[in-house]
């Protein structure tokens, strides 16, 4: 069986030439993931053009994830060289300042003064490092390196949510988004979302006519309103680095089991991110640990798994994804489809809203039910918009999902779902004859085969809230 859970893979300086990105797409990047923070927007856009052209003389579909910055504070420039913090030092911490080292430490947070207190644990990055603020005055703290370690470029420093008084999205955000939409970026993560509001501010159109939102799920108000920001999402990603900070990283095994299963349940792709293969920075193999937290990853229902500075600065991107392909690939081996589709079937109710998701809820639970019982080879979505393919991947199905749309950013957005191969129709469906076409380029594609059974899944509107409301089950001609 062909691997069902997608990777993410984080472009930086390390993979972005033309060749790289050839061989991450051979090795099974399915979505290429491009960082705001640290680079300029013209670094961004170049390497976005570069990708798109690099998939379509490819022949691969690509799904491109911009990340925004968000209100996350970071520290000035350390350089990239490699700098070491001691424990038991102090630093000062100076607002405005534009450069960092081994002393002082500028922070591009202008109210970050106000906002810490003395006694604060301060997570730098992903909390590897963490500092203890000692003293607070009028223009600069001190803090204690109360765990050091090594450090580099433009690390993220964690303040409490509930402290930091910057919107979500930030100005900066929305600047930088609309530089995107106007590209037709396939998705975009907000950073540091609080609440439902938070997606909402971003106002872009619902996809696929925009972006596929992406909320980061980061922060201790984020957790406590899960289920608004689940519905008011186009996927979620949990930003386990942050979270765990905030929520101390005991609860993050816990959290990542309950975020994955509201969001699928809801029918929203769930990444789950942070430190997956740290350790392939460096090193050509991941460890024990981390092999056993991507498979686990998987097991609890992960639509997709991130790579992050291991592919974006690591030594061998492309080994880093083909090690995660590998790994995903015996993981779904082993996912035990059938006990998660009768708990997605007790929990969906609770996830569905208007009559159209209801019609699609109980057309996408009886295609699941027929297609298990008849043992058809595939499940065939025509989709405009992805969501008849998102409601019937929630129950993951024992069978690939072919996903047809006549939209070409839906089919790179569907990139992110789960078990699903994205084909881009001619035409939507607006006939039994262009059904049975698309059975037939299925097959000439080599996804079904003369002869076997598939049950054929359509939606006959053409926005984001289409009702899913025609079932076949039929033999490939």
């Amino acid at each position: 069986m062909a691997r069902r859970t997608k990777i993410v893979a984080t472009i930086g300086p390390a993979s972005d030439s033309e060749s790289t990105l050839a061989a991450l797409m051979d090795a099974g990047m399915d979505v290429a993931r491009l960082g705001l923070a640290h680079n300029t927007l013209d670094e961004v856009m170049e390497r976005y053009r570069r990708i798109r052209r690099v998939a379509q003389e490819r022949g691969h579909d690509v799904g491109i994830l911009v990340d925004l910055p968000g209100p996350k504070v970071r520290l000035a420039n350390f350089g990239d060289d490699p700098v070491s913090l001691t424990t038991g030092q102090t630093l000062a911490l100076i607002p405005g300042k534009d450069c960092s080292d081994t002393t002082t430490a500028g922070v591009d947070y202008e109210n970050f003064l106000e906002d810490v207190r003395v006694g604060d644990t301060l997570a730098i990055g992903d909390g590897a490092l963490t500092i203890r603020v000692e003293e607070v005055n009028g223009a600069s703290a001190t803090a204690l390196v109360s765990h050091g370690g090594i450090i580099q470029g433009r690390p993220g420093l964690h303040i409490p949510s509930d402290r930091l008084s910057m919107p979500t999205p930030t100005p900066e955000d929305l600047r930088l988004l609309d530089a995107f939409v106007e590209a037709e970026v396939d998705m975009v993560a907000i950073s540091f979302v609080r609440s439902a509001h938070d997606m909402r501010r971003v106002g872009t159109e619902p996809h696929p006519r925009g972006p596929l939102l992406v909320a980061k799920i980061e922060t201790r108000s984020a957790v406590e309103n899960l289920e608004g920001i689940v519905v008011a999402s186009g996927a979620v990603m949990i930003a386990r680095g942050d979270l765990g900070s905030e929520l101390g990283i005991e609860e993050l095994p816990h959290l990542q089991k309950r975020i994955t299963r509201e969001c699928i349940a809801g029918g929203k792709p769930v990444i789950t991110a942070t430190q997956m293969f740290e350790s392939m920075i460096t090193a050509p193999a991941p460890t024990r640990a981390e092999v056993s937290d991507v498979a686990n990853a998987i097991i609890d229902g992960s639509s997709a798994v991130m790579l992050s500075a291991e592919t974006a600065v690591g030594a061998n991107p492309v080994n880093a994804v083909a090690t995660m392909a590998r790994v995903a690939n015996r993981a779904d081996a082993d996912f035990d489809y059938g006990a998660w589709a009768r708990t997605i079937s007790q929990l969906r109710s609770e996830a569905i809203g208007s009559g159209d998701q209801r019609i699609t809820d109980a057309m996408t639970a009886a295609t699941w039910r027929a297609a298990t019982e008849m043992g058809v080879s595939a499940i065939i979505c025509i989709s405009n918009s992805g969501f008849t393919v998102r409601s019937i991947a929630r129950f993951r199905p024992s069978m690939p999902i072919i996903g047809f749309s006549p939209t070409a950013r839906t089919v790179r957005q569907l990139t992110l779902s789960w078990g699903t191969v994205p084909v881009l129709a001619q035409a939507g469906v607006d006939s039994l004859a262009t059904m049975d076409g698309l059975i037939a380029t299925a097959r000439e594609a080599g996804h079904v085969r003369s002869g076997d059974f598939v049950a054929v899944l359509a939606g006959a509107g053409a926005g984001s809230g289409e009702a899913t409301d025609v079932l076949r089950l039929t033999r490939v001609p």
